[in-house]
């Protein structure tokens, strides 16, 4: 249910920031870096909805993969969402926490790929 509600909203976000966001952001003078932002927040938000599709099949067999999926989420919070806070006008401060999200994500595919090395062969 998270995954799809996430993916829901990537695609979403990822259309306004391709349709909507573009034509607002074309006079600013740093437009161009902070729809870069927005496409790249995108990006990862969506690469990670599906990601925690993955999660959701492989905690039926590995049930510790709820912590991958639970860094997935963590990480997409502060990963995407600082990045489109910022694009949208948000304090620049922000920038530091993208890099966390980035952490929680790399945390989620270790745990992830864990949970695959821990099934071993059927």
């Amino acid at each position: 249910m998270i995954s799809s509600a996430s993916g829901f909203l990537a695609v979403a976000l990822g259309a306004f920031g391709a349709h909507g966001l573009q034509s607002r952001l074309a006079g600013a003078a740093d437009g161009a870096k902070r729809l870069e932002w927005w496409q790249t927040a995108a990006h990862y938000h969506l690469m990670h909805a599906l990601a925690l599709a993955v999660v959701a099949l492989v905690i039926v067999r590995a049930p510790q993969a709820r912590f991958a999926g639970y860094a997935f989420t963590v990480g997409t919070l502060l990963f995407s969402g600082s990045l489109y806070a910022m694009t949208l006008g948000g304090p620049r401060v922000l920038g530091a926490v993208t890099p966390l999200g980035g952490l929680g994500f790399l945390v989620g595919w270790a745990v992830l790929g864990w949970c695959g090395f821990s099934l071993g062969r059927p």
